[in-house]
């Protein structure tokens, strides 16, 4: 499912998005999905962002003030069950 992939980096980034609630339409900026990252692991999280969004997890929100992101509302089932709520 997820080759080549921090999987623990991966579920933490979703599990940070999923307990803010930013689902659909509320959005935040990638940096703050990785708040709470030590400062060592931030650039493969950038990498595991962009991972996420290709895999379709994540959505982009362009705005005036630069791109943010949310969890994909129809995929909210699998996230859940990655991250262990199901």
């Amino acid at each position: 499912m997820w080759q080549n992939m921090d999987t623990e980096t991966a579920k933490r980034i979703l599990e940070n998005l999923y307990n803010k609630d930013y689902i659909g339409a509320k959005h935040t900026s990638p940096v703050n999905a990785l708040k709470g990252f030590p400062k060592h692991l931030r650039g493969n999280g950038e990498k595991i962002l962009k991972q996420l969004q290709t895999l379709g997890y994540i959505t982009a929100h362009p705005t005036s003030y630069g791109t943010q992101i949310s969890l994909n509302p129809k995929r909210l089932k699998e996230i859940r069950q990655i991250i262990g709520l199901s």
